[in-house]
């Protein structure tokens, strides 16, 4: 649902995915690099970097990175943590193995259950400025279920609302 929305509009997104997800429907991820879709990492198992040694979450990493990039045919990038949290030692690591730290500037809370359309697209654009990244999520495996329709329902407003501001969506650069 929310690729036919990001197609309707013509609007390209950065995917951040968890390789557990990308292993059990690989067409999928390929899917969203087909539309035309950026994809990028964001972990194996979604777990808080503060609980995993550097080792573990370069583990965790190689095999998200892994899958990724077998089931889309992309190089992965840019990294970012489930949580939005990086331990010290967890950014080194992220960045000796070269993949850019990312975290964003606005969200939605989209993954709460008294989210709504509209509470989400208000979160999500209210002081929009260009660059701004938007983090909104496209499946319910580690948020309320039945969050990602709210999601999907509130991107049309998303993307009026900037493009009432002047703004538009874009994929995070390599």
């Amino acid at each position: 649902m929310v690729l036919e929305v990001l197609r309707d509009a013509g609007a390209p997104a950065t995917f951040f995915l968890a390789g557990e997800q990308v292993a059990r429907r690989p067409a999928l991820a390929a899917e969203i690099v087909a539309a035309g879709h950026r994809v990028e990492l964001h972990c194996f198992r979604h777990r808080n970097q503060l609980r995993l040694t550097s080792r573990g979450l370069l583990e965790d990493t190689e095999r998200a990175r892994a899958a990724i990039e077998e089931a889309t045919g992309q190089a992965v990038s840019d990294y970012r943590p489930p949580y939005g949290i990086f331990s010290a030692a967890g950014l080194r690591a992220i960045r000796r193995r070269g993949w850019r730290p990312v975290l964003w500037s606005l969200w939605g809370r989209d993954w709460t259950r008294k989210a709504t359309a509209e509470s989400i697209a208000r979160r999500a654009t209210t002081g929009a400025r260009d660059g701004d990244i938007l983090l909104l999520h496209d499946a319910d495996y580690y948020s309320a279920g039945g969050s990602w329709r709210r999601t999907a329902a509130a991107l049309p407003l998303i993307l009026e609302k900037l493009d009432g501001q002047g703004l538009r969506a874009v994929s995070l650069r390599r």
